[in-house]
């Protein structure tokens, strides 16, 4: 099982990594989408939030109080759906598809760190490969 847990760490972060990147690689671009969203310091937010998905993404993926890093993808995720995604505003139909699907994306990621968070705050905390235990637990 411990196999199986790590590669399930694995291929959630990925996500975050690519994610993050971009934010690093094109700050201003992503910055100035914040900005149309009315993100407060949208550049100040763009590398922020790169910075917790790689924070949180390292923490989950190595096992490093991957209950914490878990809960700082959460933390990331949940607002990141209502503020950036916020497809009840949108008035051109694929428009609104478009952030439909990047809200469900986000919320489903957000459920996914939450039942991560649990997993290693609680009963999983045994599971191996990692390097710490949980901080939580």
């Amino acid at each position: 099982m411990d196999v199986i847990a790590l590669i399930g760490r694995i291929l959630f972060v990925l996500l975050f990594f690519g994610s993050a990147m971009g934010h690093f690689t094109q700050t201003e671009a992503m910055a100035g989408y914040a900005a149309s969203k009315n993100v407060p310091s949208p550049k100040l937010a763009t590398q922020a939030s790169g910075a917790v998905m790689i924070v949180g993404g390292l923490m989950v993926l190595l096992g490093v109080w991957a209950d914490l890093g878990a809960l700082l993808l959460a933390l990331f995720l949940l607002p990141t759906a209502f503020l950036m995604h916020n497809f009840w505003t949108q008035t051109d139909p694929q428009a609104k598809q478009q952030e439909m699907i990047q809200f469900n994306k986000d919320v489903s990621l957000a459920g996914a760190a939450l039942l991560f968070f649990g997993i290693y705050a609680g009963p999983g905390s045994e599971l191996g490969l990692t390097i710490t235990g949980p901080l939580f637990g």
